[in-house]
C-alpha cells in the first residue's frame, strides 16, 4: 500500500473532488459564524426592545450601567464619552450589534462585520467587563478572540461574499 496521490474520480457536490478533510476545512468557520451572528443579532434586538435599557437612568438603563462601571473600567474617558449621550450610545451599540450579526450571518462584507464585532467586544471588555476577576469570568474578551478568525478568513462558503466572488470570476472569464 502506498501513500501517494489519490486517483479516484468520484467527487461529491460538497467536497468538489477533495477528501473530507478539505470539506471540513472549508466549512470550519461556519459554526462560529452562526453562533456569533445569532448571538449579536439577539443582543442587538434585546437592547432595542428593552424599554429600560435605552434610558439615561433607572434600573437596567445604559446610563446607570455606564456610571456603575466608570471607576473600574480600563478607559474611564470612554465611559465619560458615552455618558454625554447614554441613550444615543445605547442605540449605537444595539444597531452595531445588529449590523455585525446580520453581516456575519449572511456573509456580506464578512471581514468588515467581524472587525466591527472585534471593536464592539474590545470596547465592552475595556469598559463593562474589565473588572471581572479572574479575567476569564468576563465574556467580552473570548468574544473578541472568537471574531478574529472571521476577520482573517471571512466567509468562504455559504455566504453572499462567496456568491459575489464567484459571479465576479464568471464575469471576468467572459472577457478573456
Amino acid at each position: 500500500m502506498t501513500h501517494g496521490r489519490r486517483t479516484e474520480t468520484y467527487s461529491s457536490h460538497l467536497d468538489r473532488g477533495g477528501d473530507w478533510r478539505d470539506t471540513a476545512t472549508r466549512y470550519a468557520l461556519l459554526p462560529l459564524r452562526i453562533f456569533l451572528g445569532v448571538t449579536f443579532v439577539y443582543a442587538g434586538l434585546d437592547k432595542l426592545t428593552d424599554s429600560a435599557f435605552l434610558k439615561d437612568s433607572g434600573a437596567g438603563s445604559i446610563g446607570d450601567m455606564m456610571r456603575a462601571v466608570r471607576d473600574s473600567s480600563a478607559i474611564p474617558a470612554l465611559i465619560d464619552l458615552s455618558l454625554k449621550n447614554p441613550v444615543g450610545f445605547g442605540y449605537a451599540i444595539a444597531f452595531g450589534e445588529l449590523a455585525v450579526g446580520l453581516g456575519v450571518l449572511v456573509g456580506l462584507l464578512t471581514r468588515l462585520a467581524a472587525l466591527g464585532g472585534v471593536l464592539i467586544s474590545l470596547s465592552l471588555w475595556l469598559t463593562v467587563s474589565w473588572a471581572s476577576d479572574p479575567y476569564y469570568y468576563g465574556n467580552d474578551l473570548p468574544y473578541m478572540m472568537a471574531w478574529i478568525p472571521l476577520v482573517l478568513a471571512g466567509a468562504p462558503v455559504l455566504s453572499l461574499d462567496a456568491l459575489l466572488r464567484a459571479r465576479r470570476r464568471r464575469g471576468s472569464a467572459d472577457y478573456t
